[in-house]
C-alpha cells in the first residue's frame, strides 16, 4: 500500500512539473545584417529549440548554426566557415528571464514583457535584453521578440573585402509557439 501511494504521489509530482515546462523544437529565429544599396544579409532558422518554465518565467533557448538558411548558397557557406565557424561553434544559446511573468494574466491580446539574459554564440557570451509581446493562443503560448547585436561583441570578424556590404549590426527576430 505505501509503495502504491509513493508511485502515485511521485507520479503526480512528475506530472505537474512537466506542465510547468513549455517547449516547442519548430521555433524561428530570423537575421539580418543588410546594408542598404547591397546584397540582402539574411537568414532564417525553422528548427529553434525554445523552453519557457511557464511558473518562474525562465527560458532557455538553442538555434543549430547550420540550420541557418540564406537565399545565396555561397552566403551560407560564408556564414559557416568563416564568420560563425560552424564547426567549432555549432550553436548558439540564449538563457534568460521573462520579467514579471505570470502566466495565468496571459491573454489573446499580446502584452510587452521584457526578457534579460545571456546570449552565447561563437563562443563568447553577452547580457541581452530583449522586448517580447506575448500572448495566448490556441496552440499554446506565443513569444515574439527583437534585438539586436553586434557581431563584434561576439568576435566574429568581417573581412575588409565585404565589410561595407555586411552590417556589424544583426537585427534578430524569434518566433516561439510553446505548448
Amino acid at each position: 500500500m505505501r509503495k502504491a501511494l509513493l508511485i502515485c504521489f511521485l507520479s503526480c509530482t512528475v506530472t505537474l512539473f512537466a506542465q510547468e515546462k513549455m517547449v516547442t523544437k519548430t521555433g524561428k529565429i530570423t537575421f539580418e545584417a543588410s546594408v542598404p544599396s547591397f546584397e540582402e544579409v539574411k537568414a532564417k532558422n525553422d528548427g529553434a529549440t525554445f523552453i519557457l518554465n511557464s511558473k518562474t518565467g525562465e527560458v532557455a533557448s538553442l538555434a543549430l548554426m547550420k540550420s541557418f538558411r540564406f537565399k545565396i548558397a555561397l552566403m551560407e557557406e560564408h556564414f559557416n566557415e568563416n564568420y560563425v565557424e560552424s564547426d567549432k561553434f555549432p550553436k548558439a544559446t540564449f538563457k534568460g528571464k521573462i520579467e514579471n511573468f505570470d502566466v495565468t494574466a496571459l491573454t489573446a491580446v499580446a502584452k510587452e514583457y521584457s526578457i534579460k539574459g545571456k546570449l552565447e554564440l561563437h563562443g563568447k557570451s553577452k547580457d541581452v535584453t530583449q522586448t517580447a509581446k506575448i500572448r495566448k493562443t490556441d496552440g499554446g503560448i506565443e513569444i515574439i521578440s527583437n534585438f539586436s547585436v553586434n557581431a563584434s561583441d561576439f568576435d566574429i570578424k568581417i573581412p575588409n573585402v565585404v565589410k561595407n556590404k555586411v552590417s556589424n549590426k544583426i537585427d534578430v527576430r524569434s518566433e516561439f509557439t510553446v505548448k
